[in-house]
């Protein structure tokens, strides 16, 4: 049974029918990414699975058992965790506190959860009490991933990481998506830089126009002649 599973899912924002019959699972332990050009359906897809929208048909799984319109706390409660699409962090509170804001779903954070943020962020703890924000973009970026995995995810829904980012700094954090992924989170991402996001990931996902055109292994993916001319800037 797949970890997470969309099936046959129809979203809608009002009138506008964003994803039209989109079917994914991701299998635990996995990276999969969904890839596709800007108004594809790709952050309506996370936003559909952590329940900040509700699908019109279709059902989302997590472990088999449906969660398609439950509220987005719920979700994060059963274990789903969303570094959403240009960071939103908080930007008047600290690093630190923006960090446990991200542990709300279970309660208190313990000092092994700031550990292991910190671990794979150390510019988190030297900037442990500066206001999130008077940080860099790449900083910010480092903290919402940090604040999402203080709710000790089974799955984290990564979008847009490298949006807005240095090549270097792009480098950095999907090196961390990979640790992350090593460590035992299983990773849904979101991703412009189709580059960068084949090379992490086990598995992708095309989408365009709300519907998904291609699904294959990520080094097929890469090697695949459309995806080459479309989104790796191959002619």
């Amino acid at each position: 049974m797949p970890m997470l599973e969309i099936n046959d899912v129809h979203t809608y924002y009002g009138h506008i029918h964003a994803l039209k019959g989109i079917t994914v699972h991701v299998e635990k332990g996995e990276i999969v990414t969904l890839i596709g050009s800007n108004g594809a359906g790709k952050s309506t897809t996370l936003k559909t699975i952590s329940g900040l929208l509700t699908p019109r048909t279709g059902t989302v799984t997590l472990d088999g058992r449906p969660i398609s319109g439950l509220p987005a706390h719920k979700v994060a409660g059963l274990g789903i965790a969303q570094s959403p699409e240009g960071r939103r962090v908080f930007p008047r509170m600290t690093v630190l506190e923006n960090l446990r804001m991200g542990a709300f779903s279970h309660g208190k954070p313990d000092n092994g959860d700031l550990a292991r943020v910190y671990d794979l962020f150390p510019r988190l703890k030297e900037r442990a009490n500066q206001k999130a924000g008077t940080m860099s973009g790449g900083e910010q970026q480092m903290l919402a991933i940090g604040r999402a995995l203080m709710a000790r995810p089974s799955v984290l829904l990564l979008d847009e990481p490298s949006m807005g980012l240095a090549p270097i700094l792009v480098e950095t954090i999907f090196g961390v998506v990979r640790d992350i992924n090593a460590q035992g989170t299983t990773v849904l991402l979101v991703e412009q830089n189709a580059l960068m996001a084949l090379a992490v990931a086990n598995r992708g996902y095309v989408l365009q126009t709300g519907q998904i055109v291609l699904a294959d292994e990520a080094k097929a993916l890469m090697r695949n002649e459309l995806v080459r001319k479309a989104y790796l800037g191959e002619h």
